[in-house]
């Protein structure tokens, strides 16, 4: 699952040792990313794996003229997936922080070839909402807070959205 938990291991002493104004260590820190269902090394078998199926059907093309009608054409389809493939690892490399203390809250976002988007309140106001089927996608989760409304875990599997909303409502104190 593409979600990491980092939890304190302090035990607080008093209710406001987890301060975020005096610099002391977030209760949780939860990371988000995209899931990787293709590793790196799984890449550069498929992509070999494809050429030398695209090369099948050109074999018995050799020493004919119709191999260079049709070879620009599969090295194309070669270049497409290729790049296709590449920008999905680049759109994987956004991650999403969520870092929560007693009395503050931050979501930062990280997208590729974009600045960081952030986004704060005080965890005793923000509400946590799950829109099941009328959102733009199936259970839709959205932190509410400090006069806005900010999406969590978008590229996430509504299955994992549910399963966030869930373990955030019980870190928020919050009954379902």
């Amino acid at each position: 699952m593409p979600i990491e938990w980092l939890t304190s291991e302090k035990v607080p002493a008093s209710p406001g040792a987890f301060c975020h104004e005096d610099g002391s260590d977030p209760q949780v820190r939860i990371a988000l990313w995209p899931n990787r269902s293709l590793p790196k090394k799984g890449f550069a078998v498929f992509i070999g794996i494809t050429y030398c199926l695209i090369l099948i059907p050109v074999v018995p093309l050799l020493g004919t003229p119709v191999l260079w009608g049709l070879l620009p054409f599969m090295m194309l389809a070669l270049g497409g997936m290729y790049a296709a493939l590449q920008r999905s690892y680049r759109d994987g490399e956004m991650r999403e922080e969520l870092v929560v203390w007693s009395d503050h809250l931050e979501l930062t976002r990280s997208d590729p070839d974009r600045p960081p988007r952030r986004w704060e309140a005080n965890p005793f106001w923000v509400r946590l909402n799950l829109i099941e089927k009328a959102g733009p996608v199936p259970f839709y989760l959205t932190l509410s807070g400090a006069g806005r409304e900010v999406e969590l875990g978008a590229f996430l599997s509504p299955e994992e959205r549910q399963g966030l909303y869930d373990d955030l409502s019980r870190l928020l104190g919050r009954t379902l």
